[in-house]
């Protein structure tokens, strides 16, 4: 495997940064997850834009576009895989014990690891631990993602691939590493930002190809909801067919089986949208 590290490719055993990079000390970076898929990347116009986004919201300089690309293009050429989880991280670099950055400057980090497709239907659970749509860090894909780490271990517990959390006045905020929409009476709805969900790419192009609403709504929906679907990079549109102990019966429905079709046709004929 071939992994770029600030400004070129590096073998695995020779891709390292400091072990007081600020990232690895106290989770001060930020990072993007793209599909790779036969040595193409899907939608990475928009994955850098929120990377950019991100590191703006950690005080983070702007990462340099340009550079983020050739490091891709470059990852990609020298590791050919089917499919693949492509993995932007870039972080506050070489500083000191403690919370305070140094003045190094950023680490960029890029590496690319092979995937396989997932299936259509999943089951998830939820959990008691809340997502804080007030903090600094509310929205940001940033890599303090040990809450993340804690829930996820908890779902596989228990059989299921996913864990939903709600946010600190109850309402449906996302998943570990997904967003989620469910079906009310035949329409489609997702929770709004400001529920301190992450701006998902997946999330966005259903928003926007599928007409889906933004609606808060309180996490005890998903004991009604007649429908309910994950989305993220690597699901894309995934069905769920078991939310704690309920049953979803007859998975995906058809408003979820529609948002399905769309999106890996959409998805399809625009590699970037």
């Amino acid at each position: 495997m071939q992994i770029w590290v600030n400004g070129g490719l590096r073998d695995a055993d020779a891709a390292q940064v400091s072990v007081l990079d600020h990232g690895m000390t106290v989770g001060d970076g930020v990072f993007e997850t793209v599909k790779a898929r036969e040595g193409t990347l899907f939608a990475l116009t928009r994955h850098l834009t929120r990377l950019t986004r991100s590191a703006r919201g950690l005080g983070l300089p702007d990462p340099d576009p340009d550079e983020v690309r050739r490091a891709c293009a470059a990852v990609l050429e020298a590791n050919p895989v089917a499919l693949g989880r492509l993995r932007i991280t870039y972080t506050g670099g070489l500083s000191p014990l403690g919370s305070d950055r140094g003045d190094a400057g950023p680490t960029l980090v890029v590496a690319l690891g092979e995937s396989t497709r997932r299936p259509d239907t999943t089951a998830v659970i939820t959990v008691p631990w809340t997502r804080n749509e007030r903090g600094a860090v509310a929205g940001l894909k940033t890599t303090s993602y040990a809450e993340n780490v804690v829930a996820l271990a908890r779902a596989h517990e228990r059989g299921a691939s996913e864990a939903l959390f709600g946010n600190t006045v109850g309402a449906l905020c996302e998943g570990t590493g997904s967003n989620v929409f469910v079906v009310l009476d035949g329409q489609l709805h997702t929770p709004p930002l400001a529920s301190g969900c992450l701006a998902g790419i997946t999330r966005e192009l259903v928003v926007e190809w599928t007409g889906a609403q933004e609606t808060e709504l309180p996490l005890a929906v998903l004991e009604s909801a007649e429908e309910v679907f994950l989305t993220s990079t690597l699901r894309d549109v995934q069905a769920v067919h078991r939310v704690d102990g309920r049953e979803l019966t007859g998975a995906p429905g058809p408003v979820t089986a529609k948002a399905m079709r769309v999106f890996d046709e959409r998805a399809a004929s625009d590699l970037d949208p």
